[in-house]
């Protein structure tokens, strides 16, 4: 008898929560097992990680194979219940595995010892910043190795074996190196297990030899393990509430912001609910875009400072007191720290911890148990949306293009606006698209997807993968400058074997507009191709592709209207020419401050 997980949808929250990961509810869980699946040949490592994985939610595992992994990698093809996708390089298999895990809500990745390890790290590392549970999964040598003076290949030519593990010290949540059976199936389920409870990344290295030997401590279908709920310190969490309503309900025009952090706490719908109840003014981080429904009848835009939303800031910045939602407040969301911003009129809830003004701060309390008690508390204020209705003036469409004209970004992302709908998903790379995929209005279902924390560029092109394999049923709209483009396009091939439909807009703008933005050189300009025709390359001829470059608005229509018609089944890469200097004015403003921040003189010894 199999082993059987409740019903879960692959592609809608568990629990309902918008941004819960799907299968992050691992509590509905059947357990029925039969005595005739232990000790069976097919009891063996390979088995166990495999069938692991399929419980927790994943399908896709994203890989390099190298000649420590190939056994393992054998065992993961054999499980009924996963797809393998080759990737075409290491760091893309890490982006994979991210996108995968912020639609999935978890992802893996698997790679060979050393010169894959360190090459998906930076990948790992921008999942760590971004809370997300990635099992990093590494085929090591021989476990007869391990304590001996060989020096192995795919090393630096050392003895020491542990450089790998390391360097994984500081991007992952736990580590486990797997060299002998007997603690095997202990060391799988608890880095598993710490991924999911801790939404971090994870690193486990199984020796070569071990994944095909059956051994006792496994069954052939593992029994599924339930993780338990985290609960809140229940007289914490009412001292916290009592606090919080009666700094709230003394202020004339409160409003809240939500923060990134409500994706881990899984406390979007909870913060809803609470927008809903008080009637405050409604804004996001630019890091939390996505997270909180757009259409909401209070929200008010993207808070960032000095390249907010029209309206926004003004609105924030002169509340007498803000409720700040699982905020991040680094050097990039505070617009190199020029936030109006003051501690005593701001309390901060984070996942596990309320801080009031400055001061009462209380632990152990859940976010979502906190902004549900408090929603009960606080009394009906409308006031400062009231006011931001007063103030607000809709903005104005771009000047309309003349026949021919070169196109403009302004227009190109009215065009990509229009793309938009609850079947589709945005990803949104480091650089202008930054700025400019902010001002999209998302309607209800629309997904959102960007890294602001770390902010790689070339991770859009592995998270597309990811993402796109996770949901199939959306279509994903990746907006990608030039300059990330070169890092990561080789997995555009590994898109097409999949057979995805994405519609990719390549901008090209002759180089890292970003960078030009905050300190420009020569370094800042990068060779330009033939983006097309590279693509047209990847193609081959083998699975659905069609590719445009574009230069005016009229072309831009065609390519569109090619994308979502008779090419819609189609990878579709649209490359749209703009000038160099052609970028948001949220880029200018955000780039000169920023570039202050980075320039400060160093403080007086």
């Amino acid at each position: 008898m199999d082993t059987k997980i409740g019903s879960i949808d692959t592609c809608k929250p568990a629990n309902g929560d918008m941004c819960s990961p799907a299968n992050g509810a691992i509590s509905t869980i059947q357990n029925s097992v039969s005595p005739t699946v232990f000790n069976s040949p097919d009891s063996t490592l390979g088995r166990h990680l495999a069938r692991r994985l399929v419980q927790i939610g994943i399908n896709d595992v994203f890989s390099v194979p190298g000649d420590f992994n190939l056994t393992l990698l054998d065992h993961l093809i054999a499980e009924p219940g996963l797809n393998l996708i080759g990737c075409c390089n290491e760091l893309n298999a890490g982006y994979a595995a991210d996108g995968y895990a912020r639609s999935r809500g978890v992802g893996a990745c698997v790679v060979t010892f050393t010169v894959g390890g360190l090459s998906v790290l930076n990948a790992i590392a921008g999942a760590y910043s971004e809370n997300l549970p990635v099992i990093c999964i590494v085929g090591g040598p021989n476990s007869n190795d391990n304590g001996t003076n060989r020096i192995l290949h795919h090393t630096i030519g050392l003895p020491d074996f542990s450089q790998e593990l390391r360097c994984f010290q500081t991007v992952t949540c736990f580590q486990a190196v797997v060299n002998n059976l007997e603690d095997a199936h202990e060391l799988i389920d608890t880095a598993i297990s710490t991924a999911l409870k801790e939404s971090k990344p994870v690193y486990l290295s199984i020796s070569c030899n071990l994944p095909a030997i059956p051994h006792p401590t496994f069954s052939r279908e593992p029994v599924p393990f339930f993780l338990s709920p985290r609960l809140s310190n229940k007289l914490g969490l009412e001292a916290a509430v009592e606090a919080a309503a009666e700094f709230l309900n003394k202020a004339v025009k409160p409003v809240l912001v939500g923060g990134p952090k409500l994706r881990v706490a899984t406390a979007c719908d909870a913060f809803v609910e609470l927008a809903d109840d008080c009637g405050y003014a409604l804004a996001v981080m630019p890091s939390a875009k996505g997270l909180v429904p757009e259409f909401h009848p209070h929200f008010i835009g993207t808070y960032w400072g000095a390249v907010s939303t029209s309206f926004c800031s003004e609105i924030v910045e002169s509340a007498d007191a803000y409720l700040f939602a699982g905020p991040i407040f680094n050097d990039y969301s505070s617009v190199g720290y020029s936030l109006l911003l003051k501690k005593e009129k701001a309390i901060i809830v984070n996942p596990d911890r309320v801080v009031i003004a400055n001061g009462p701060a209380f632990g152990c309390i859940l976010m979502k148990d906190f902004l549900k008690a408090l929603a009960k508390r606080l009394k009906l204020n409308t006031t400062a949306y009231e006011n931001y209705r007063r103030i607000f003036v809709p903005e104005g469409q771009p000047s309309k293009s003349k026949p021919k004209e070169p196109l403009r970004v302004n227009v190109l992302f009215q065009h990509i606006q229009k793309l938009l709908s609850s079947e589709t998903a945005v990803i949104a790379e480091t650089g202008d698209s930054w700025f400019n995929c902010q001002k999209l209005k998302l309607p209800m279902g629309c997904g959102y997807e960007f890294q602001m924390q770390y902010g790689s560029i070339g991770w859009s092109v592995g998270a597309t993968l990811g993402y796109a394999q996770s949901v199939p049923e959306k279509r994903v709209i990746a907006c990608i400058g030039d300059g990330s483009f070169q890092v990561t396009a080789q997995d555009v091939s590994t898109m097409l074997r999949c057979g995805q439909n994405s519609i990719i807009f390549l901008i090209n703008n002759g180089g890292y507009t970003i960078e030009v933005e905050i300190h420009d050189g020569p370094y800042n300009v990068i060779k330009n191709w033939n983006y097309t025709g590279l693509i047209d390359a990847i193609h081959n001829g083998e699975g659905k592709c069609w590719t445009a470059k574009v230069q005016c608005e009229e072309e831009l229509i065609e390519a569109i209207e090619n994308a979502t018609g008779p090419k819609k089944d189609c990878l579709c890469f649209i490359e749209v020419i703009v000038h160099k200097d052609d970028t948001s004015k949220e880029l200018l403003e955000w780039g000169s401050r920023v570039s202050a921040a980075n320039s400060r003189p160093p403080n007086p010894q």
